[in-house]
């Protein structure tokens, strides 16, 4: 979807602008007195009672919260932790003032004043007077009748008092005392709404998926002998249904109800809407009229089985969401919303579970329209509010959203913020019924057949999901800096899709809540490590893990990791669209071209492309995609096939190497032909020169010691190794001799590391042969080198990318050559530069490190290996996990799992997330041959280098 197209359309949809709409006296007029978003906003006076700027009148831009404007104190939900009981925003609060106009016209209509959300207790008045009881909740849209209060034609005056805490304590810990950021003020818009005494006050719209439509319309005022009517119409303009009654005498409630034939259905993958144009008529003429979407779908939670809508059982790839802007907070403006709804179905989500507060409309709208199931939820972090506080909240989120289809389930509270007496609030005004979760972090309460218990391990899952109840987890894999997420997430996404009763889950979160704080200039800040929990970063950078879960929820499921030697075309698919056939969508291949080394820039040429028929394989089934290509395939470095959603979004695209290593290798180095190679031999050093490079190793560890280039007149600090990173070596004894053309220094050692041979060609490049043996379980294996990370400036490679891997999270990358200049970023915090320059870096074929004292280039003709770049962590905590192998710089076979927060900062127990996330079972002789080149050629007069044969080891 265009973004900009998205945001008109989201902009009509609203059918309100700024200024009074007056097109008919028979529709709800609206006047906004804020602005309509944080980023169209309008100037109030305010007065903040406490912190900065307090104490004086001036002004403020409203919809916004008050901290982002200068205003008041910082806090962070969990305060109360951090300060004790000392709460030291309690008692701030902002007083506003606004002066506006009201339309003479008016007079004689209801008018109200419409408060979309206010943190926290809001007091209103207007022109002196009060408008209503204080409202108590910040997430919800609340109103008052102020006709008789208004001045028509004249200036009115507007006053509220927010207070940041409530008066309410339930309210305090259902929705403040939380983990997550909290604001003060009036952070959703504020506007008026001018209706005919005789109005519809809201409906509630049950549409079935076998075209039964059922609608209540709330009446005000409306007299005996009215004749109620919804036109149900199609996006082409065309009715294709009606439903009418007539009101006997002062009725409050219509319920309207009617068949459509053959509707297409709402689903994620088909988010069909229909208009709903509801009518008060009398005698032919419309007294009022107004509308709402919705869409034709029927859910249903068979206990025992599954979640189904529309028949076809469902289960969720979904995200837990805070509505969230660094600039603005809890404040949002429409193309926030619509990055968020296009970020999660680009990863091939289809839910989300809006924690912890209904968000505002807006995204509701867009999750309508672009398909995503939504679980909305009432507010109550760890605690509930209390029956006198919630239940006036329900009713508020419920009539609100009731009405969208994307919503397919109430949420009532979160961790142990369940009011029990609150559950059989939502059918009161929810007239489809849907079914109400708790999502609890405890065993044993479960709900309406329905369990959602939060963060279990792998192991535990199994077992739950062997129990009777539906399993749809609302919170796992907690995704704190680079851990979770995407890391383990394939082995729990397997079990949910495999068992009957499983009906996936919500990862912990979308987003690091990093607020910009306008009291230490501007920082983005975390709060530790309570809030860098996203998938993406605060202003929605890509982490590794947004790319891994693309590829383990692509719903064209290809496990396929290499193409085999007898390939015919021939690739298993597994259709896992709900309502999709793979015949819907599109495929297409590539035959790619890597760029070289020395080309300016990275990235593939595309050789040659074509069309793929796509097979029909009917959902949750597999079948077999046939790719037909040209007789000379095989002269091409990789193909590369993309698939694509009915709607043309891509869906992923995988990359699969044509050409070995070896041969992907052939033209890579270009190198100056040199005289024969020297040796010298120093009390402690001996070193091998060839075409003015000079390799040193020390003659009592058998360790490179050094490495000069005359011909680029520099030294490069590339040394002390190898050095076996797990298992012992114990260093016998070097010898070296002439073989061929190059010359060999051999290392031996006793214990786990068997050999080292380093083999010197005539034109400078350096050859290592190596051989270990482990026997046992190891985070890693492979050897390290020491390099200053500060001299390096980037690098470039062809292999996985563009994100570093774990041992539980190799997906989401693909082969290419990338370029990365070094960066600080760890995953979480500032500077939010992705992707990380350092950590694991998958089958590398070869890698150039651009430094302040040169370029140098390492390879490898064998398959998988690791590169591992510098220092690092994954998670942050009591201590860093998981622990680094040594030095700088490492070749690895094998990589550690990373975990999640929740109990790793006590102990890493990676292997409960399932079997990816085990430690790596090292029990047969390991051989692997790296190619070192540490000169850059001066002249034009290169010749090609081709490995030995004899050298490449195959499988």
């Amino acid at each position: 979807m265009n973004l900009k197209k998205g945001i008109y359309v989201l902009a009509a949809s609203l059918g309100v602008t700024a200024n009074v709409i007056a097109q008919s006296e028979v529709t709800k007029q609206v006047q906004y007195l804020s602005g309509t978003d944080v980023k169209n906003t309008k100037t109030w006076e305010f007065w903040a009672t406490g912190g900065r700027q307090s104490g004086f009148w001036t002004s403020i831009q409203v919809p916004s919260h008050w901290e982002q404007q200068g205003f008041g104190g910082y806090n962070y939900g969990r305060d109360y932790v951090t300060y004790g009981k000392n709460f030291h925003f309690e008692d701030e609060k902002g007083l506003y003032k606004h002066q506006f106009d009201v339309p003479a016209n008016w007079q004689g209509k209801d008018v109200y004043i419409v408060f979309e959300g206010s943190m926290t207790d809001t007091e209103v008045k207007i022109n002196g007077k009060t408008a209503g009881p204080v409202h108590q909740g910040a997430f919800y849209r609340f109103k008052y009748n102020i006709s008789d209060k208004l001045k028509y034609g004249q200036k009115n005056l507007l006053e509220a008092t927010v207070s940041k805490m409530s008066a309410d304590n339930s309210v305090n810990n259902a929705e403040r005392l939380a983990d997550y950021w909290v604001f003060g003020g009036i952070f959703r818009p504020v506007y008026l709404e001018a209706l005919p005494k005789e109005n519809i006050e809201w409906t509630a719209i049950d549409a079935k998926a076998n075209g039964t439509f059922n609608m209540n319309v709330y009446l005000k005022n409306t007299e005996p002998g009215r004749n109620i009517i919804a036109e149900i119409v199609d996006k082409q303009g065309k009715v294709i249904g009606t439903a009418n009654a007539k009101t006997t005498g002062k009725d409050s409630v219509i319920n309207l109800k009617t068949i459509v034939k053959k509707p297409l259905l709402w689903s994620a993958e088909t988010p069909n809407l229909y208009t709903a144009n509801v009518s008060i008529k009398s005698a032919g003429n419309t007294i009022y009229k107004t509308s709402d979407k919705f869409g034709f779908r029927t859910i249903e939670v068979r206990k025992q089985d599954g979640i189904y809508l529309n028949g076809t059982k469902i289960k969720m790839k979904g995200v837990n969401r805070h509505v969230f802007w660094p600039e603005y907070g809890r404040a949002t403006f429409p193309e926030a919303d619509l990055i968020d709804v296009k970020l999660i179905k680009e990863m091939n989500m289809n839910a989300v579970r809006c924690s912890h507060y209904p968000p505002d409309q807006n995204f509701l709208r867009l999750c309508d329209s672009l398909g995503i199931y939504v679980l909305d939820e009432l507010a109550g972090w760890q605690k509930a509010y209390s029956t006198k506080a919630g239940e006036p909240l329900v009713k508020e989120m419920v009539i609100r959203d009731a009405n969208h289809p994307s919503v397919i389930l109430w949420s009532n509270g979160n961790e142990g913020g369940h009011n029990f007496d609150l559950d059989d609030d939502y059918a009161k005004y929810d007239l489809a019924k849907r079914t109400v979760i708790h999502a609890h972090h405890k065993p044993g309460n479960a709900i309406n057949g329905i369990d959602c218990n939060h963060y279990e391990d792998y192991y535990s899952t199994q077992k739950i999901l062997a129990d009777t109840n539906i399993y749809m987890v609302t919170e796992f894999l907690h995704a704190q800096d680079d851990g979770g997420a995407g890391a383990g997430l394939a082995d729990f996404w397997e079990l949910h899709w495999n068992s009957k009763r499983g009906a996936g889950g919500f990862i912990w979160d979308l987003a690091d809540e990093g607020i910009m704080r306008t009291d230490q200039n501007n920082m983005l800040d975390v709060n530790g490590v309570n809030a860098p929990d996203g998938i993406v970063g605060p202003h929605r950078e890509k982490e590794g893990s947004f790319y891994a879960i693309r590829e383990i929820y692509s719903p064209v499921r290809i496990t396929l990791k290499n193409l085999p030697s007898n390939f015919k075309g021939e690739i298993p698919v597994e259709n896992r669209f709900h309502f999709t056939n793979l015949n819907q969508c599109s495929f297409q291949w590539e035959l790619i071209n890597f760029k070289k080394r020395d080309e300016s820039t990275a990235g593939y040429t595309v050789a040659k492309k074509a069309a793929v028929n796509a097979p029909n394989v009917a959902p949750t089934a597999k079948g077999t995609l046939r790719v037909i290509l040209p007789e000379d395939w095989k002269n091409y470095d990789a193909l590369a096939l993309t698939a694509l959603d009915p709607q043309g979004n891509e869906l992923y695209r995988w990359t699969w190497k044509v050409k070995s290593n070896a041969q992907l290798l052939e033209n890579v180095l270009s190198v100056k032909a040199g005289p024969a190679v020297t040796v010298n031999e120093a009390d402690s050093l001996l070193t091998m020169k060839a075409a003015g490079i000079s390799i040193s190793f020390n003659r009592k560890t058998g360790r490179l010691a050094g490495v000069a280039n005359d011909n680029n007149n520099y030294k490069l600090s590339f040394n002390n190794g190898p050095v076996l990173v797990s298992g012992n070596a114990t260093f016998n004894g070097l010898k070296h001799y002439q073989e061929g053309e190059q010359h060999v220094i051999e290392s031996s050692y006793s214990g786990d590391l068997k050999y080292v041979k380093w083999r010197m060609s005539p034109n400078g490049l350096l050859q290592m042969d190596y051989e270990y043996a482990l026997n046992g379980n190891y985070w890693f294996s492979g050897v390290s080198f020491n390099y200053p990370e500060n001299f390096v400036l980037g690098a470039k490679w062809l292999g996985k990318g563009p994100s570093r891997v774990w041992k539980n999270r190799m997906f989401g990358t693909t082969y290419n050559v990338f370029e990365n200049r070094n960066n600080d970023t760890q995953t979480g915090r500032a500077p939010w530069l992705y992707p990380e320059f350092k950590g694991y870096f998958a089958d590398v074929v070869w890698m150039e490190l651009n430094t302040v004292e040169g370029k140098f280039t390492v390879a490898s003709p064998n398959d998988d290996m690791f590169v591992r770049l510098f220092n690092f962590y994954g998670l942050s905590g009591i201590k860093p996990h998981p622990e680094l192998p040594v030095g700088d710089l490492s070749f690895l076979d094998r990589i550690p799992p990373i975990g999640t927060k929740l109990g790793l900062n006590i102990s890493p127990n990676t292997k409960v997330l399932g079997p990816l996330s085990e430690l790596n079972v090292v029990n047969t002789p390991i051989k692997r041959t790296l190619y070192f080149y540490f000169g850059i050629p001066k002249t034009t007069e290169n010749r090609q280098f081709t490995m030995p044969k004899e050298n490449i080891l195959t499988d």
